[in-house]
Order: C-alpha cells, then sequence, then structure tokens
C-alpha cells in the first residue's frame, strides 16, 4: 500500500524520500520499524534530541511522531501519517500544540510551515519495503523565503541521515 500525501500537503516547497526494502514481511518490517530507538541512529538521533529537548535516548521513533511537537493525523496497521505546525528555522523550539488532522489542515498562522510526516511499509512477494516521506509547505511568502534559506543550508545532510532508521529497520527485520 503506497500512501498518497497529497491529501495533507498538495504543493510541498520541500519532499524528502527515503525507501529500504527487506527479505520480510510487511508485517515484520513494519514491527522492526516500530522499535527502532533515537539512539540507533546515531546521527539523526541527535538532531532530534537537538531540536526536541527532554526526547529520551531510548524512545522509539514511532513515540516520537506520536507526542508532542507532531499530532498523529492518521493512521492504520502498517502505516502512520504525522504533523507538525511552526517556525522549523529559528533555535527557540516553540512549536504550537496542534491536536489532530483538522487543526492541522487548518493552520495558516503567518510565518510558519506545515510539516507532514509519512511512514508506511509495502509488501512484494518475499520482500517489503519501508517508504518515509517528509513535505514541507510554507504558509505565506515569507516562510517560503525561509524555507528556501534552510533548505539551502541543511538539505544536502538530509540524503545522508534521513535514511538511518530505515536501514536499522530492514536489518533487524530481516535478521528476525
Amino acid at each position: 500500500m503506497a500512501l498518497d500525501l497529497d491529501e495533507w500537503l498538495p504543493d510541498p516547497q520541500v519532499r524528502t524520500f527515503h525507501r529500504r526494502s527487506a527479505r520480510a514481511s510487511a508485517h515484520d518490517l513494519w514491527h522492526a520499524a516500530e522499535t527502532v530507538q533515537v539512539c540507533e541512529a546515531s546521527t539523526l538521533g541527535r538532531v532530534v534530541r537537538w531540536r526536541i529537548p527532554d526526547t529520551p535516548r531510548d524512545i522509539p521513533f514511532r513515540d516520537v511522531f506520536r507526542r508532542y511537537p507532531f499530532a498523529v493525523l492518521a493512521e492504520g496497521d502498517q502505516w502512520s501519517i504525522s504533523g507538525l505546525c511552526g517556525k522549523i528555522w529559528t533555535l527557540r523550539r516553540d512549536y504550537p500544540r496542534i491536536h489532530g488532522a483538522d487543526e492541522f489542515l487548518a493552520w495558516d498562522r503567518p510565518d510558519t510551515v506545515r510539516v507532514v510526516f509519512g511512514h508506511w511499509v509495502e509488501e512484494d512477494g518475499d520482500r517489503a519495503t519501508l517508504v518515509s516521506e517528509t513535505r514541507i509547505e510554507p504558509v505565506d511568502r515569507r516562510a517560503r523565503l525561509r524555507t528556501r534559506a534552510l533548505w539551502t543550508a541543511l538539505g544536502k545532510f538530509e540524503r545522508l541521515i534521513g535514511g538511518e532508521v530505515l536501514r536499522v529497520a530492514a536489518r533487524r527485520a530481516e535478521s528476525g
């Protein structure tokens, strides 16, 4: 099953997409992904803990996306969509609290963005693929300019760390 994030953010300024296959069932790969802890993805884990203070090192990423500053927007047996809103380019870490899909979709505070994170698994015979997609959509022109500046500075590093969790999950699923 492939998720379509267009209903959440149809016109993102930034879109990242990562895939990782494993010789495992979709169920086993999804379960493995649910158990990967922040400390097991060393670079991404450090970034998460810096940007979201008080994030425990041993918390699974699955739980990170279920607590502030994120909100679960929708989920199923082998997929999940979370979102956050705010000024992702500041160091203040003052993200507003959103409580679900309706607040996320209605978000329109000037000089902010909406960010959606989709995670799911696709099955193909004796293999399954874990997929992660992120989309950033600025609310207005000023936020678009700030997002462009942020992504110009940091976007090149995303390819290095964006697939860390998927690699750990695939290895775990294959090792049983």
